[in-house]
């Protein structure tokens, strides 16, 4: 662990490390547990004064899950758009935590990620990044999910775009190219191409919206196009298969603004330090 400073409270013992070269407004706050354990935890700046002088300032929402799994990290990067500390909980998924009892109370179908905010226990990522941005309108990113009502449809109509029509071939695409050799399971050639060839189609709608408005939902980034990262960046940076968007004017345009995102290049980060 980088050396750094250490805050004392009544009950616990803080190491406060920065966790990015330029960590202008996040850092990372590792908590020893009462089971000798570590779990992430990342606040706002803004909020570690507070945190000094009394710990219930900052009592951060939880993400249980890796930040390799595309939904784990798209709850990240709402999470860090919108500029809310946060506690990442590893699940290892390889020794089947996220099969056992205590885990299944939080997410009935085993699956990544849950969520909790005090009482409250969430599961399904875009619902997820729905509440984060309704419980926390004037944080942040405001754009991410705007208060007006047709604003609003026209981000949740994308949303269900991305989750019905880009989900599907893209995710398959993913395990196939990304996760199947490193688990070293063969390639199916034949979903390879059958995903492909939905994919295009899709991108093809995609790029008659984009010649139209700057991003799906409007002029502004939103969640709509936040909710793509995950999966297209694994098609990018993994799998090699940058054309997919490149090929086509407005959606290479659109995947080179919002893949630069700051939110999202931290993201990465974690998901390297996993």
């Amino acid at each position: 662990m980088k050396k750094g400073i250490k805050w004392k409270f009544a009950a616990s013992s803080f190491q406060l490390t920065p966790l990015f070269p330029l960590p202008l407004y996040l850092s990372i706050v590792w908590l020893r547990t009462e089971q000798n354990t570590k779990a992430k935890l990342f606040f706002p700046l803004c909020l570690l004064s507070a945190a000094k002088s009394t710990m219930a300032a900052v009592a951060p929402v939880k993400v249980y899950g890796p930040p390799l799994s595309t939904a784990v990290s798209r709850v990240l990067a709402c999470l860090i758009e919108k500029d809310v500390a946060f506690q990442l909980v590893p699940v290892s998924m390889a020794k089947g935590e996220h099969k056992k009892p205590d885990f299944l109370k939080l997410q009935p179908f085993g699956q990544v990620p849950a969520f909790q905010d005090d009482s409250i226990s969430l599961f399904e990522s875009r619902a997820i990044c729905r509440y984060i941005c309704e419980k926390y309108p004037d944080k942040g990113n405001t754009a991410l999910y705007p208060a007006n009502p047709l604003a609003k449809a026209s981000v949740d109509q994308w949303l269900e775009a991305e989750s019905q029509s880009f989900n599907p071939p893209s995710g398959a695409l993913v395990f196939q190219l990304a996760f199947a050799p490193r688990m070293k399971i063969p390639q199916d050639p034949k979903a390879i191409k059958l995903n492909q060839d939905k994919l295009k189609k899709v991108l093809d709608v995609y790029e008659k919206r984009l010649s139209e408005s700057k991003f799906l939902a409007g002029d502004e980034f939103s969640l709509a196009d936040l909710s793509h990262l995950p999966n297209a960046d694994y098609l990018v940076d993994v799998a090699g298969k940058g054309e997919v968007f490149g090929s086509r004017e407005n959606v290479g345009r659109w995947w080179e603004e919002i893949s630069g995102r700051e939110a999202w290049n931290k993201v990465k980060e974690l998901r390297k330090s996993a």
